[in-house]
């Protein structure tokens, strides 16, 4: 496998109908062809499996339908990148914290979700493929530390491991994956990528069990997961533990503290995200600088690039065109919730990307072209 140097734009699209416009070096450019000239040569798109109400009114957050993942996707081929589709099967954002069911699949047992899982990856699959734009890797759920499609795919129930389901319910996306798009890899991807002990339990039992998969995928963020030494000690580990090859999936960093509240057209008072202020400066391994982010990306390169049997295979950059506009956010509506989780008001994500707030694109871009 290639070096790989990615970025998920999965928001471009609704960044760029509200408004969004990317520069480099004071030039208006495509924001996938600024990407591509710092060394971008992957994309990663996710995908919701119905991200609207019932009155068909996008939820927000990039409204990552089918639809919009073949347009980018199209986009990116043209530019000459590959691309890792972020197969999500909920509705809405999935996290260790959130996997909640579709809308249409709820009220099916254990065998009729793991059919619905069979059969909606594969007609995506095949979907991709007849638009020309088969995916070249395909992540089959999103941060699935505690499984997925809960309850039933849910890993620790009421305090309880159940793992049978959801590596059920994850095999049957492979199969499809396997089976539509053989040219493709697959990634299973959880968070917290500092945590080792956590990665060697869930994929003990998840290949004890059966599990397939040709990429680890990990997260890390400074502000949630721990230092660079921990990602080493745990991907070094990894390696020879499962000899798989792995890729940092989401990684990011801020390179400022200051609020963004403005660009969005929000108040100063709205909430903002967990690396936005101050409070959090002192507690970063990176501070929240453009030199911060510079130093986090070459360190993070360095750590993949020196795991054992060079099974580290590159990073994506979560996010890095999501810079703030108004009307582009996590979710469409003020405080508006999916499973009992609060929507943030606003972007909560613009001091991470690779832009500055009025879309010029930072040196941190010129560091990756490097690495």
């Amino acid at each position: 496998m290639e070096w790989i140097k990615g970025a998920d734009v999965s928001s471009l699209l609704e960044v760029e109908r509200c408004g969004g416009v990317f520069q480099d070096g004071g030039q208006p450019l495509d924001a996938l062809e600024i990407l591509k000239r710092y060394g971008i040569n992957w994309v990663r798109l996710r995908l919701w499996n119905d991200p609207c109400d019932e009155a068909g009114n996008h939820y927000g957050g990039g409204d990552c339908d089918l639809s919009a993942v073949l347009a980018l996707a199209a986009r990116a081929k043209r530019a000459g990148m590959k691309w890792l589709l972020d197969v999500q099967y909920s509705d809405f954002w999935t996290d260790p914290g959130c996997q909640p069911l579709p809308k249409s699949w709820k009220g099916l047992d254990e065998q009729g979700l793991e059919s619905a899982v069979y059969r909606y990856t594969r007609d995506v699959m095949c979907a991709c493929r007849a638009a020309g734009v088969a995916p070249d890797m395909v992540q089959v759920g999103n941060e699935l530390t505690s499984g997925l499609l809960w309850p039933t795919g849910k890993l620790w129930l009421e305090g309880q491991p159940q793992w049978g389901n959801a590596v059920r319910y994850l095999s049957a996306g492979v199969r499809a994956v396997r089976e539509e798009a053989p040219g493709a890899m697959v990634m299973i991807h959880l968070d917290n990528g500092g945590k080792n002990l956590m990665y060697r339990e869930w994929f003990d039992h998840y290949f004890g069990l059966g599990g397939d998969c040709d990429v680890i995928g990990l997260s890390f963020y400074p502000c949630w997961h721990g230092r660079m030494s921990d990602l080493a000690a745990n991907m070094n580990d990894l390696s020879l533990r499962y000899h798989k090859d792995m890729v940092v999936v989401e990684a990011g960093t801020a390179f400022t503290s200051a609020s963004y509240a403005a660009y969005e057209g929000l108040d100063e008072s709205c909430r903002r995200g967990p690396t936005a202020g101050e409070s959090m400066a002192d507690q970063l391994e990176y501070p929240m600088t453009v030199e911060g982010q510079i130093a986090y990306i070459r360190d993070l390169a360095d750590v993949i690039r020196k795991v054992p049997e060079h099974r580290g295979k590159g990073f994506f950059w979560w996010e890095p065109a999501w810079i703030p506009v108004p009307g582009s956010g996590w979710a469409k509506e003020p405080g508006w919730s999916y499973a009992g989780k609060p929507g943030p008001e606003g972007n909560e994500w613009a001091n991470q990307t690779l832009f500055d707030f009025e879309g010029n694109a930072l040196p941190t871009l010129a560091a990756i072209h490097d690495i």
